[in-house]
This record gives C-alpha cells, sequence and structure tokens, in this order.
C-alpha cells in the first residue's frame, strides 16, 4: 500500500508562488535539491494538476548533458515516473508514462494509493486542496525557504482542519528547513 504525499516548497509566509506567479525565491541549493531527490525515489506517480505538469514537463527535455549530478539525478527519477494531468482544459499531454483525466476522483485516487506498491505524490496547490478536502493525504513534506513574500497561491488550503503529527524535521545550511508530517486519523 503506497501514501499519498504532498509536497511542496513554501515562502515562511506560506505562498508556493508569489503575485506575480514568481518562485525563483524558492529554487532549492544542490543540498536541498539532493535530499529531495532522495524523497522522491519512493514516488511512482505524480498526480498534478494542469500548471504543475506545465512546470514540470521540462523535465522530459532538458538537456542533461552539462548539468551537476543532483538535476541528472531528479530529470531521471522523474522521467521514470508514471503521471497523471488533471484538467479540464488540457488538449493533450506531452510527455510519456503520462495520462490525462477530466476530473479529480477522490475515490479512485483512494483506490489507486491502496493498491500502489509504491507512493503517490499530489502536486499543484489546487489539486492538492481537493485531496485535502477529501481526506486523501497521508503525509506533508513542506520545505520552508528563507523568505516572506506577502501573498501569491496559498501551499495549503483554506478551510480544511487536519491533525497532524510530525516524524521527521531537518535544517539546511542555506537557511531551508524540512518539515515532515503525517496526518493523524
Amino acid at each position: 500500500m503506497g501514501k499519498l504525499v504532498y509536497s511542496a516548497i513554501a515562502s515562511l509566509d506560506g505562498y508556493i508562488a508569489d503575485e506575480e506567479g514568481r518562485f525563483d525565491w524558492a529554487e532549492p541549493d544542490p543540498e536541498v535539491h539532493a535530499f529531495i531527490n532522495d524523497l522522491e525515489r519512493d514516488v511512482g506517480t505524480y498526480l498534478y494538476g494542469r500548471r504543475l505538469y506545465e512546470v514540470m514537463a521540462v523535465w522530459e527535455t532538458w538537456p542533461l548533458e552539462d548539468e551537476p549530478p543532483h538535476i541528472r539525478d531528479y530529470a531521471e527519477i522523474w522521467r521514470a515516473a508514471d503521471k497523471i494531468v488533471y484538467s479540464a482544459t488540457l488538449e493533450e499531454v506531452s510527455t510519456p508514462r503520462t495520462t490525462l483525466e477530466r476530473s479529480f476522483e477522490p475515490e479512485r485516487v483512494r483506490e489507486m494509493t491502496r493498491s500502489a506498491e509504491r507512493d503517490l505524490s499530489v502536486g499543484g496547490a489546487g489539486l492538492a486542496a481537493h485531496a485535502f478536502r477529501a481526506g486523501l493525504i497521508d503525509e506533508c513534506h513542506l520545505f520552508v525557504a528563507p523568505a516572506i513574500v506577502g501573498g501569491g497561491t496559498r501551499a495549503l488550503p483554506d478551510g480544511v482542519r487536519l491533525m497532524l503529527e510530525l516524524v521527521e524535521e531537518r535544517r539546511f545550511s542555506g537557511g531551508m528547513v524540512y518539515l515532515r508530517y503525517r496526518t493523524r486519523t
């Protein structure tokens, strides 16, 4: 049985992108990126909303010859995983191992998680909000960046009350902090 994991890099004030949609302040340094790579090795399937999928699809065609090892490693991890994109507007997907679903069906995701041999990761604040509201999230992996951006896209949804248990934490030399929470039932 897999877990459904929500993973995000957020500003200290709780945003994954600022009011202009920028997230350059959240770029992980090599130490954090290598740590994220190790977490992502357990993911067999990524569940994405359209916008995040369009951002992440670059990993499929990124020229890696001159990239450092942590970038090449992440590209290999991402390319090897299955992806499901939830979108009512996207015409087609542009990457292998990717399927397009028109709507997010909580019971279907619950069954995928139950039958999975590896973890599933839900990405994109809008899609993750649906999973939080449906009670599907098993773990939250939050990377808190040393930045305050003052507004934008919230990392966690409004209107959801959920009790969590802190199971792991780590501070990185660049000031980013990792918090891993398990949901309590």
